[in-house]
């Protein structure tokens, strides 16, 4: 899979500040946004959404990763997610890291960005967040 062009990371990057914005975090107060790149090019956007049960909270990247699915997208590209004032404020669970590796388009290539509210970001991939993932490895077709 080829690297991402900067300006695709930063149009990622405002994806998920804006979809932060949207987010349903009354009990922490802690918002998050994520945006997803699509193998199939289209951008899925999702943002935390909590339940008074906190084990029925639905994290951002979950939310957008399973959207993408939802609409007939099997893997991606890369994944932003967005927090706070510093880029690793956002960083994901296991659960969400799991799921990244479901339907990421490689461990070792897809990559994910961990952004501040400012914009600025590291470069993660899959594999350097989950080394050792628990994955079905049969072929899905996009």
């Amino acid at each position: 899979m080829a690297k991402l062009t900067d300006d695709i990371r930063a149009q990622l990057v405002a994806a998920a500040i804006a979809a932060r914005e949207k987010a349903y975090a009354p009990y922490s107060k802690f918002s998050v946004g994520a945006a997803v790149l699509g193998t199939d090019g289209k951008i899925y956007t999702g943002c935390n959404i909590e339940n008074v049960s906190y084990g029925m909270t639905m994290c951002a990247e979950r939310t957008a990763l399973f959207k993408m699915v939802s609409e007939g997208c099997r893997k991606f590209a890369a994944i932003a997610v967005v927090a706070g004032e510093n880029a690793t404020d956002g960083a994901p669970c296991g659960a969400c890291r799991q799921v990244m590796g479901e339907f990421a388009g490689s461990l070792e290539d897809t990559e994910v960005l961990l952004a501040s509210l400012k914009g600025d970001y590291i470069v993660e991939t899959v594999a350097s967040l989950m080394p050792y993932p628990f994955v079905n490895f049969v072929s899905q077709e996009d």
